[in-house]
């Protein structure tokens, strides 16, 4: 009897590691977020296995007393808890579902089975899954603003998707800095720079008012937004922890926030500056 998480990624990896072992799945509800992170929120956690330990009458569908569990749900449930009410043994197996058949010969893990990889086959696993779930925006909002605004901002907005859900999983460990806000917020700043280049380059704009100003309003509009869509890949590495993300986020949102809002000014101001002939 193996325990995951209803977060794809997480089934689809254990169920396919076990398609040839004749086996159970428990899945306990942690509202769609990986194993890592919902162990750290607490609902990959000790009263969540017990309820479903309890809803689905396991006691009757196998006749043995032990759940093997992923490693990195250990910090949310208690084990010797969970025996205590429930009679279910607590097994931790080893970090990655590939490496489950092996384990299971011995029960033990092996050094490398405990080891934590984020290699770049990891991180781009991660981008179909985080394209699929920002298409709700990444679509409609250009489509929109080329309508109103023309192609410039339908671009900026589509820069801002393809750098912070594609480019940033992938050059993560690239980028400078140790956080993942302020590593997106430099992805974002060299986007921003890269499409004003362009423009420059179609529009044949002078180095001027109009061209420095809407450089700043590129930057500070791109920027700040891959920073913030670079937070959500705190809950898809173990290189963070609980207290660490949310000391980011309470550190760089503010930081986000006023930068788009200067962004906007500037983006107004370029706008009179044009109109103006500066």
């Amino acid at each position: 009897m193996f325990v995951t998480a209803n977060y794809t990624l997480s089934f689809d990896a254990l169920r396919t590691a076990l398609r040839d072992l004749d086996s159970y799945i428990l899945v306990l509800d942690t509202k769609g977020i990986n194993v890592w992170c919902a162990a750290g929120k607490g609902t990959f956690g000790t009263e969540e296995l017990i309820s479903r330990i309890e809803s689905t009458d396991l006691k009757k569908v196998v006749t043995h007393r032990r759940l093997v569990l992923p490693q990195l749900g250990a910090p949310g449930v208690a084990a010797h808890e969970v025996r205590k009410r429930t009679g279910f043994i607590v097994e931790y197996g080893p970090i990655r579902a590939d490496d489950l058949l092996e384990y299971l010969k011995t029960h033990q893990a092996t050094e490398e089975m405990r080891r934590v990889r984020f290699n770049l086959k990891d991180r781009a696993i991660l981008v179909p899954v985080e394209v699929k779930n920002s298409l709700l925006w990444a679509l409609p909002i250009p489509i929109i603003l080329f309508i109103v605004s023309g192609i410039w901002m339908a671009l900026l907005v589509l820069t801002i998707f393809v750098a912070g859900v594609i480019l940033f999983p992938l050059l993560l460990p690239v980028l400078p800095t140790k956080h993942f806000a302020s590593k997106g917020i430099i992805l974002g700043a060299i986007a921003g720079l890269l499409i004003w280049a362009v423009r420059f380059a179609i529009d044949d704009w002078s180095v001027g008012t109009v061209s420095i100003v809407s450089l700043l309003a590129y930057v500070l509009l791109i920027s700040p937004w891959v920073g913030y869509i670079s937070l959500n890949f705190t809950g898809a590495s173990t290189y963070t922890s609980r207290t660490g993300v949310r000391r980011e986020i309470f550190r760089f949102i503010p930081i986000i926030a006023v930068m788009f809002i200067c962004g906007l000014v500037l983006l107004a101001l370029s706008s009179v500056a044009s109109s103006m002939g500066w």
